[in-house]
């Protein structure tokens, strides 16, 4: 039953699109609060869950978002860097393995990922694996430094590193929509879509 809760609690989380806590904070907190626990069972169980919500919340850009809020123009543009990625396969599941070993949020990453319509395992494999070595490392170290220094509670600069963390890059899934990305791969420049009845804007501003 516990361990349901926590699957429970730990999908609910990463189904939220935006300032829930991050699980790698709640997995320290039990590594705090619980330290008997085993580590590995408790960093898979996490990956499990942390994952199912995220290919769940990734699910939801793509029809509520991409479907229902994008302009045609946009969707075009992120079609253009879908291809891309799709034929960069070995690259892109290095950089989501590397993603996934950091503590930065993943909620802009499923969100711009589900706007692209890729397939799941390309992002949902490195994302686990890399979670299931980083939760454990999160859990074995808040349990050594709850042991060494008597703590009873998480730090206050990782809530602020949250909230930080959570503004800047939901604000980089703005920009993500608003970057021509087919102009970028055909012409190798940069510019920001337009905006309706405008003309593009590119970085040196060229008509």
């Amino acid at each position: 039953m516990e361990f349901l809760l926590i699957f429970g609690f730990i999908f609910l989380l990463n189904l939220i699109p935006a300032f829930a806590p991050p699980t790698w904070m709640a997995v320290s907190y039990l590594g705090v609060k619980h330290p008997s626990m085993n580590a590995l069972q408790l960093a898979v169980l996490g990956a499990t869950a942390a994952t199912l919500g995220r290919l769940a919340l990734a699910k939801l850009a793509r029809l509520l978002i991409r479907d229902k809020l994008l302009s045609e123009a946009t969707r075009q543009s992120v079609d253009s860097l879908r291809g891309a990625i799709e034929g960069r396969r070995k690259l892109t599941f290095s950089l989501f393995l590397f993603y996934a070993f950091s503590p930065l949020p993943s909620n802009n990453l499923f969100l711009a990922y589900g706007l692209t319509t890729l397939g799941w395992p390309l992002i949902a494999i490195p994302f686990f694996l890399g979670r299931v070595v980083s939760y454990a490392a999160w859990f074995k170290t808040a349990t050594l430094a709850a042991h060494r220094f008597k703590l009873t509670g998480l730090p206050g600069w990782m809530v602020a590193y949250f909230f930080i963390t959570q503004s800047l890059l939901l604000f980089l899934v703005y920009l993500f929509t608003r970057v021509d990305w087919r102009f970028l791969l055909e012409e190798k420049k940069f510019r920001w879509l337009p905006r309706q009845g405008q003309p593009p804007l590119s970085a040196n501003h060229e008509e």
